[in-house]
């Protein structure tokens, strides 16, 4: 009986120390974009090796999913790759930019197409154009890979691109990393991801003779570009806030340069 009374007794420490070291203020969720996976994965590395008991997470769902999330209570901080549409600000979301990002046109390795005008690439997307023939490519069919309703990446594009509802889609994927995938695989296709997420698996086009990087974007000289946001309803704990003003300062706008995008505090639209 005494070893019974023992085991529960150490049961019930063991939960209450966990609950303890486990609170709501120590811990932070985020949840949203794909696109940010780099971004929001370096600055939570960050700031939880100088601040050793924060438990930092984030879950990788999309843009619509995070907006979502943050407004039900789901998480602290919402990721997105669009800005909030009225019914979602309606619901007393927040949005504040945190970097901006390029929007990579990738094609397979095999295509030999290095640059595509915006006009070119409108008519590419929207079924005008079907082979890469006709525009000094392969003799392939050209096979159009985008993301899913909803994303912030393909809102971010067809916007750039004046394509909104037009595009003709052969893939609708559900992440960056399956867009590169798909267009690594198929030497026709052609899709567009974060400039962040770009691998050496796929080629990057030009648009408008001008390269997809790090300066072009920051001035805007790079015509597709989308912007990351942190959503957040109402007051965050203390902790979400000390790493949502974090996100700011100087040392993070160093870590989302050197995850490929550029921080909004130090661009000139920002």
């Amino acid at each position: 009986m005494k070893k019974i009374i023992i085991s529960i007794c150490v049961t019930v420490l063991t939960v209450m120390c966990l609950s303890g070291c486990f609170t709501k203020g120590e811990k932070i969720i985020t949840d949203g974009s794909t696109s940010m996976e780099r971004v929001i994965g370096g600055l939570g590395e960050a700031f939880m090796n100088k601040n050793g008991d924060v438990n930092f997470s984030y879950n990788p769902t999309g843009s619509g999913a995070g907006i979502s999330s943050v407004a039900n209570g789901i998480c602290d901080i919402g990721l997105s790759s669009r800005a909030l549409r009225s019914e979602e600000i309606n619901k007393g979301l927040k949005a504040e930019i945190v970097a901006y990002d390029g929007i990579a046109i990738i094609v397979n390795k095999e295509n030999p197409v290095k640059n595509l005008d915006l006009k070119i690439l409108k008519e590419i997307f929207t079924g005008k154009i079907t082979n890469w023939k006709d525009i000094s490519g392969l003799d392939e069919s050209i096979v159009l890979i985008g993301r899913e309703a909803g994303s912030g990446t393909r809102d971010g594009f067809e916007q750039n691109t004046k394509t909104m509802d037009l595009c003709v889609y052969r893939q609708e994927l559900t992440s960056s990393g399956e867009v590169i995938t798909s267009v690594s695989q198929n030497p026709g296709a052609i899709g567009y991801v974060s400039l962040a997420s770009v691998k050496d698996t796929v080629n990057m086009v030009s648009v408008s003779g001008v390269e997809a990087n790090e300066e072009n974007v920051a001035s805007g000289s790079y015509s597709i570009r989308s912007a990351f946001y942190l959503i957040t309803k109402g007051e965050l704990t203390e902790v979400a806030k000390r790493f949502y003003e974090y996100t700011f300062s100087k040392e993070a706008g160093d870590i989302i340069r050197a995850m490929g995008a550029v921080p909004a505090t130090n661009t000139e639209n920002g």
